[in-house]
């Protein structure tokens, strides 16, 4: 599901109208998450187990972390962090260029080295989301911040789906805090959001896709 589709839109819409509803906060908050899934989901679902295990992990890694006193139990905790995260963005993003490097290096040296070659399917925003996980982890080693005391709130900034395949990355404190309290836009905020939404998909769709495509495609 891409941001500039119609069925995103349509996405977008329901989602709008659900959150706008007489809900109690914390349903609110359940919609979103559920939506993010979706959201995630629609293009490979099997694909969210591994936001799952992300999230999970690093929540409770992040926990252990903050309230841990001994250094080499709090070095462990960070290595596990690192070790899931960047273990599982090289496999998935860097596998084939690390496994063909290596073909390479052995075959200079004489050793007739031609594995089959992988078939890895790049999981889509998994840079956004480990990064997004790892940060909190390196805070909470730092103690830069207070963990997070929900996992639903957590889960929620993880997965939140305007941010989720394209980020930014952000660190807690700029986003659980609107989490964790009722939140309604005004009819104003509601208008200049909806504005940006729109000049944002006219630039996507018609400038950059339309107008100025074969200009790119010529100079890059």
């Amino acid at each position: 599901m891409i941001f500039n589709s119609f069925i995103f839109i349509a996405f977008f819409a329901i989602m709008l109208i659900l959150h706008n509803l007489s809900f109690t906060w914390k349903v609110k908050k359940i919609n979103l998450l559920l939506a993010s899934y979706v959201f995630y989901a629609a293009w490979n679902p099997p694909f969210i187990l591994l936001l799952w295990l992300s999230t999970v992990v690093d929540f409770f890694v992040g926990r252990a972390l903050y309230r841990q006193e001994n250094k080499r139990k709090r070095k462990l905790l960070l290595v596990i962090s690192l070790i899931g995260n960047l273990g599982m963005l090289c496999f998935f993003k860097y596998g084939t260029f690390l496994l063909d490097n290596f073909v390479s290096l052995v075959n200079l040296f004489g050793v007739d080295f031609h594995p089959a070659k992988p078939d890895i399917i790049l999981p889509a925003g998994i840079s956004f989301y480990t990064f997004t996980t790892l940060c909190y982890t390196i805070d909470m080693y730092k103690r830069k911040s207070e963990p997070v005391r929900s996992l639903l709130d957590f889960s929620l900034f993880v997965t939140f789906f305007p941010h989720l395949v394209a980020g930014p990355i952000v660190r807690p404190p700029q986003l659980v805090p609107q989490f964790e309290t009722p939140r309604k836009a005004t009819s104003q905020q509601l208008t200049q959001g909806l504005f940006l939404l729109s000049l944002g998909l006219f630039m996507k769709v018609l400038v950059a896709d339309t107008l100025l495509s074969a200009t790119a495609d010529f100079y890059f």
